[in-house]
């Protein structure tokens, strides 16, 4: 069995663990053997993924991992009571990397977390569903696929959409035609989200390990505004509304449009902060603009909070424009179509299931070894979240950016790409060299 040496991951770090040796599942010896899960984070997201990893037939969750012993405890006791069998648990997510008996992960952790547990577990052997976004930013995305390629692992991203029926149909009839030359896609993200408060920072309760949770980010002091949830509205370890929720729109926007292997020239961002005044650092309304000169496409997104109107029908959607019309997704499972002038109804469907649909895919690209029928593949973690983490940038900013997307660099911006990277902390660093 090939021996995988786990200095490549830490590097810069002074951690014992630089020296240990991981065992390579570089496949299944019986395609049909039981597919053992971790799941990482299971707070919120991570809920989601034990009840799916145990829907799909021959998958076992074998194990939960979360820095919050009192999280973690609530969730293995539900796991007992729900599934009649007792689940193993772990604070550190490297204790999980170094099992032999799991043979998938689940990444549900926040956001800062996702590309280097992705990493690790890729450096480790096994297969990754990652949630959206892939990544915390640029660099991270490209090391992902990097890892992924290099290690023969199946790597699915969470972006839901794309696993189904309905959506799949809406793609298949712009590609066909059905409303002309799609020449630009609108992301929309309207969210009920209240006021976080202002809430200050204190001592870790004792049952949280805070560096652990932390990770790659820079340390600071814990907070309430934090834990559990409301870390997505602060830049170290979150990307605001387009970078949560927005991931699936961003997405479908590249999906629809066909630039799915690409990043836009050029970006504009404009937002902020107006009913709240609370501890968010993200902003409540956030405008971007996204042009693909060569492809003579753009996207437009919009991030709106609280009270607001719904466009096409849809509050969490996308619209999707053509020369014959335009095809508007709402939501994950919904899409109509509207043909010339006088708006004609076209072809609709509404066909719910895509979350379950997308773990079985998942566990049958790994059994059968072959990430090219994944439908959200590691490609799509870089560029959907890539687009967010862009718009993000001109935002904080404040000024209209080109980008060379053959470099993955902002062209004579050194403060801009400066942003596609973080200060990472050992030992949780993103390799150059994965």
């Amino acid at each position: 069995m090939d021996i995988l040496n786990r200095r490549g991951f830490l590097e810069g770090s002074a951690a014992t663990l630089a020296a240990a040796s991981l065992p390579v599942r570089s496949a299944r010896a019986n395609a049909n053997d039981t597919i053992r899960a971790a799941v990482l984070g299971v707070n919120s997201r991570g809920r989601t993924h034990i009840e799916h990893f145990e829907k799909v037939s021959g998958v076992q969750v074998a194990v939960l991992c979360d820095p919050d012993e009192k999280i973690l405890a609530q969730r293995a006791k539900e796991f007992e009571k729900r599934y009649g069998r007792t689940v193993e648990t772990e604070t550190d997510m490297r204790k999980v990397f170094d099992r032999k008996d799991v043979d998938v992960v689940g990444v549900a952790t926040p956001n800062h977390w996702h590309s280097l547990a992705t990493i690790w577990a890729c450096q480790a052997g096994k297969d990754v569903y990652v949630e959206k976004p892939g990544s915390h930013n640029i660099f991270e995305g490209r090391k992902m696929i990097e890892a992924a390629h290099k290690h023969n692992r199946i790597v699915q991203h969470g972006v839901q959409l794309r696993s189904s029926p309905a959506i799949r149909e809406a793609v298949d009839h712009m590609r066909n035609g059905l409303i002309g030359d799609v020449y630009m896609a609108r992301g929309l993200v309207f969210r009920w989200r209240p006021s976080i408060k202002q809430r200050p920072d204190k001592p870790a309760p004792p049952h949280l390990d805070w560096d652990l949770w932390q990770g790659p980010a820079q340390c600071r002091e814990f907070s309430e505004r934090l834990v559990h949830y409301d870390w997505h509205w602060h830049w170290n370890y979150g990307n605001g509304d387009i970078g949560n929720q927005g991931i699936h729109e961003t997405d479908m926007c590249i999906w629809g449009l066909g630039v799915e292997d690409q990043f836009p020239s050029e970006i504009v961002s404009m937002g902020g902060k107006f009913l709240w005044d609370d501890d968010k650092e993200t902003p409540e309304v956030l405008c971007s603009a996204y042009r693909f000169p060569e492809q003579n496409k753009m996207i437009e997104f919009e991030v709106r909070h609280w009270c607001t109107n719904r466009e096409g029908g849809a509050g969490v959607g996308n619209i999707f424009y053509g020369s014959k019309g335009y095809l508007v997704v709402k939501g994950y499972d919904t899409y109509e179509s509207y043909l010339g002038e006088g708006r004609t109804p076209g072809p609709k469907a509404s066909k719910p299931g895509e979350l379950g649909l997308h773990f079985q895919n998942f566990i049958e690209a790994v059994r059968t070894r072959d990430s090219s029928i994944l439908h959200g593949p590691v490609e799509t973690a870089h560029y959907s979240s890539g687009l967010a983490h862009l718009g993000n940038i001109a935002y904080r900013l404040n000024r209209r950016l080109e980008f060379d997307s053959q470099a993955e660099q902002f062209v004579g911006d050194d403060e801009a790409n400066a942003m596609l990277t973080r200060d990472y902390r050992a030992p949780f660093v993103v390799p150059e060299k994965v």
